[in-house]
């Protein structure tokens, strides 16, 4: 079997494919890429099925040598990408030869950069995925420096060409969420009137924003209750946290408001210190809205 070597694996790098969604009343996290749109682009440019894993790189500083010639894709947040020190493309098919090493430099923008190779990364699947969960590390471990990780047969042809992403959205638009009346009359709209910013302890779980807080309009704290991906929860100092992939699948909080789904990628994109705006949604999406 084939095998990518790590060189360097950056701030942080993990094994990414479509999760373990309908695990939650086990107490298991669904994880996943945060830029889901990303990820599956990398997979369709090298001819990847679209649950085939692949890596999901914070910020860069990914450097990897292969010992057989496949293809990669580089999409999500715009890192330069070098292959034996030579520029190639984002968002396109590149040809790694063997023994050759591709790297990613930091991104001027963004967070999360997907790097996907033909065959697809086969570690040992835990609970039927091979996604890596940052809460309670279910999943294969992250990747590290010096590791060797197997790659699988490569199957499709690469896509020299795809749809283009979307220009980056207005606000995040928010669907209502079921806690609405503990925090006042009508917490979307004072979420959508406000303006926040990202905060340094955001990452795979959620998304902690710093800005106006929601007051309360109920005493005590609620029982426990299920969670779902881009929840919008109310901790008792009232700044607003949206829940991503990693998230804990029960919390005590108010959740007043969910993420509409096409537009969980951006809260994935989003680094410290950025603004986030939000808007109302329209009508719940058809595919039935988050899950969890």
């Amino acid at each position: 079997m084939s095998g990518l070597l790590v060189l360097d694996a950056g701030v942080l790098t993990t094994v990414q494919d479509r999760g373990r969604p309908g695990l939650a009343h086990l107490g298991v996290p669904r994880a996943g890429p945060l830029d889901a749109p990303a990820a599956a682009l990398a997979n369709r440019l090298v001819g990847n099925p679209p649950d085939a894993a692949l890596l999901e790189v914070t910020l860069g500083g990914l450097a990897v040598r292969a010992d057989a010639g496949r293809w990669v894709a580089v999409t999500g947040a715009p890192a330069p990408v070098t292959v034996d020190g030579r520029a190639r493309g984002s968002a396109r098919p590149e040809w790694l030869p063997a023994g050759a090493e591709l790297r990613l430099a930091a991104p001027p923008s963004g967070v999360r950069t997907y790097v996907a190779v033909a065959g697809g990364i086969e570690v040992e699947p835990v609970l039927g995925s091979r996604a890596t969960d940052t809460l309670a590390w279910v999943g294969p471990p992250r990747v590290s420096s010096g590791a060797v990780l197997p790659l699988g047969p490569a199957v499709g042809r690469p896509e020299p060409v795809d749809t283009p992403r979307e220009p980056v959205p207005g606000p995040v638009r928010l669907l209502p969420g079921p806690r609405a009346d503990w925090c006042g009359p009508d917490p979307v709209g004072s979420l959508c009137a406000a303006s926040y910013v990202v905060t340094d302890d955001s990452d795979r779980v959620g998304l902690r924003l710093d800005g106006p807080p929601l007051p309360r309009t109920r005493e005590g704290e609620l029982p426990s209750e299920g969670m779902v991906l881009g929840a919008v929860q109310v901790p008792p100092d009232g700044r607003p946290v949206v829940f991503l992939a990693d998230h804990p699948v029960t919390g005590g909080y108010p959740v007043v408001a969910v993420v509409h789904p096409d537009d969980l990628w951006v809260c994935g994109q989003l680094r410290p210190g950025d603004p986030l705006r939000f808007t109302r949604a329209g009508r719940p999406p058809a595919r039935g809205g988050a899950t969890r």
